[in-house]
């Protein structure tokens, strides 16, 4: 063996250190007996790994593969070999510089023969306390070789495989990334601690996927980030159908990369999988994504909430999810007051998703709205749920308000002026009546729908002509919505009815959160700029509702598109009139099975 690798070493003669790698694997692979407890084996074996990978693109690339797959099944078999194949010179000397003993431990004296004894085979590190090896790898003084190479500057397994993972042949880097996650995936406890801790696999790792961060350009179109919505580690290649754009290979890799990251977590023993969360919050989210979405250029603002909301589509690891989650909103769970200040970033989330570049303010919300779709208990309590416990925005011992019938006075609306009424635009009809269904007998859904319905006059409502019914158009979706929330929340255990007020505890101020606060800030300029403007401005409209009517059907795509006076003034009426319908459905769905629903078939899949 020792002459096999003095010959491959200078490649001479030529295809020698191919055919060195193809023996190893070939011997390994076919022998039954355990060998690579052995020193004899286990050292040409690491001395073998640091030949290859030396150079990117190496010609032995699919004989470093195959010999990787056989140690990699070798591991499997016997977790307690990973230490053994890892060990390496660096090693040694820093168990050496904490006095730890050159012995096997105990739990693996049954495969040690004289041969073994002889040679001194090196010793796994130790596993009381924190080992030794991790305060190096944590050392500041490393050269400049290994900062560069995120610390890994000694071949051994895991770099060999980070190193192949890297390749142009997609089939040698595809095996390469299968065997990582194999090892990964070990269900040793000793074994996934030594990787942890006294392995660079993690550092190396994340220091990888920040490198093909970097390596993207500075500025991305947030419609060009969501056109490779769904890249997988498995083929990280940008789809060829989509339109190119700068950056879009760059943009796929490292989307790949992060998907194979979360992959690794979500597969990994618990022990590496929290360790290598922590290292991409760390180094990821903190370091690296944190200075851009505090910046004050736009640009940067705007693409890095793109790319972090791409990142939370594909993000599919508890651990993870829980860096991410802690990264964005904090770690208060505390119910919020107006004067608070909540950690930095989740602060200025807040502010953006009211940003004066409206570019912005959408592409916070989509983030927002991304992570309201993780099944995530934290997220909502945090968000939501936090300032809604106890039912502060009760009144304690107020009267019931009267009935909804009784208050649908138009003269009262502030959006329904004298001049209006004046001018001959009267309502032709209440909006259509829906069951009285009551929900513990307080609130009864008619007046939570007509609430929604009747926000925009019958005047400026233009569905009817098209035979749309009303709302009812929204129920089938809003319906599936619904039963796709309520299967998400259902572990949680969350009470199936209001909990009774503590008419002893004294009241407090009701604040509903910086999150709703901000929604609902925006809802209100959207009600004062849309209908407020609205009822003054339709009078100055000459053929007001045939007008409206073909902008309608322009948006059905049911007219040729030409371009009218106060084109934006009437698309925005239509658009207002479809989303208080769609508002309307989802309060009606709300109700329980025995209410309004009971004849509702469940949504068809891919209807949601």
């Amino acid at each position: 063996m020792a002459s096999d690798r003095a010959l491959s070493r200078p490649q001479y003669p030529p295809g020698m250190r191919q055919q060195v790698f193809q023996f190893f694997s070939r011997v390994l692979a076919q022998v039954q007996h355990p060998l690579l407890h052995y020193l004899s084996v286990h050292r040409p074996v690491q001395k073998l790994l640091r030949l290859g990978g030396t150079v990117p693109g190496s010609v032995t690339e699919k004989e470093e593969v195959q010999l990787t797959t056989v140690l990699c099944s070798k591991i499997q078999q016997d977790p307690e070999l990973l230490a053994y194949i890892l060990e390496g010179k660096k090693t040694v000397a820093r168990k050496k510089a904490c006095g730890e003993p050159d012995a096997l431990p105990k739990d693996t004296a049954s495969h040690r023969d004289k041969d073994c004894s002889q040679d001194g085979a090196p010793a796994r590190p130790q596993r009381d306390g924190e080992p030794c090896g991790a305060q190096t790898l944590n050392n500041p003084l490393l050269t400049e070789t290994e900062e560069l190479d995120g610390g890994t500057a000694e071949s051994n397994l895991i770099t060999s495989l980070l190193g192949l993972c890297r390749s142009k042949k997609s089939r040698v880097a595809l095996k390469a990334q299968e065997n990582l996650l194999l090892l990964v995936s070990t269900a040793s406890p000793a074994a996934a601690t030594y990787l942890a801790q006294s392995s660079p696999c993690c550092r190396a790792i994340v220091w990888h996927l920040c490198q093909l961060y970097r390596s993207m350009p500075a500025f991305l179109d947030p419609a060009d980030i969501a056109t490779l919505e769904g890249i997988s580690w498995r083929l990280p290649s940008a789809p060829s159908d989509e339109a190119s754009f700068p950056g879009k290979e760059a943009l796929a890799a490292f989307l790949g990369w992060f998907d194979y990251c979360d992959h690794l977590i979500t597969e990994a023993h618990m022990v590496v999988a929290d360790a290598l969360a922590k290292a991409v919050a760390e180094k990821l989210f903190v370091e690296t994504l944190q200075p851009q979405l505090l910046h004050v250029s736009e640009p940067s603002i705007l693409t890095s909430t793109a790319l972090l909301t791409a990142m939370l589509r594909q993000l599919r690891s508890p651990a993870l999810l829980r860096e991410a989650v802690t990264f964005l909103l904090g770690t208060d769970r505390q119910p919020e007051a107006p004067g608070d200040k909540p950690c930095a970033l989740y602060a200025h989330l807040i502010g953006h998703c009211d940003h004066l570049s409206d570019e912005i303010s959408i592409a916070t919300l989509r983030l927002f709205e991304e992570l309201l779709q993780k099944p995530d208990e934290g997220i909502i309590r945090s968000l939501v749920l936090r300032n809604l416990e106890g039912r502060p925005y009760v009144a304690r011992g107020s009267p019931e308000p009267e009935s909804y019938e009784d208050n649908l006075d138009l003269e009262e609306d502030p959006y329904f002026t004298d001049s209006f009424l004046d001018s001959g635009f009267q309502p032709r009809a209440k909006p259509h009546p829906v069951p009285a269904t009551s929900y513990d007998g307080k609130t009864a859904v008619t007046e939570i729908v007509n609430s929604f319905l009747c926000l925009v006059p019958e005047e400026a409502k233009t569905s009817a002509f098209l035979e749309e019914t009303g709302y009812d158009t929204y129920v089938h979706d809003a319906y599936g919505l619904f039963q796709e929330c309520s299967s998400r929340v259902a572990p949680w255990g969350w009470p199936r009815t209001p909990i009774p007020l503590d008419l002893h505890e004294p009241e407090r101020p009701f604040f509903e959160g910086h999150f709703l606060q901000v929604l609902f800030d925006r809802m209100s300029r959207i009600l004062d700029q849309v209908i407020g403007d609205l009822m003054q401005r339709i009078q100055r409209v000459p053929q007001f509702p045939g007008k409206l009517l073909l902008v309608r059907k322009q948006l059905m795509g049911q007219a040729p598109g030409e371009q009218l006076d106060h084109q934006t003034l009437l698309q925005g009426v239509v658009v207002l009139e479809e989303f208080c319908k769609e508002l309307a459905a989802i309060a009606f769905v709300k109700f329980p099975p025995n209410g309004p629903l009971q004849n509702v078939s469940p949504a068809p899949d891919g209807q949601i």
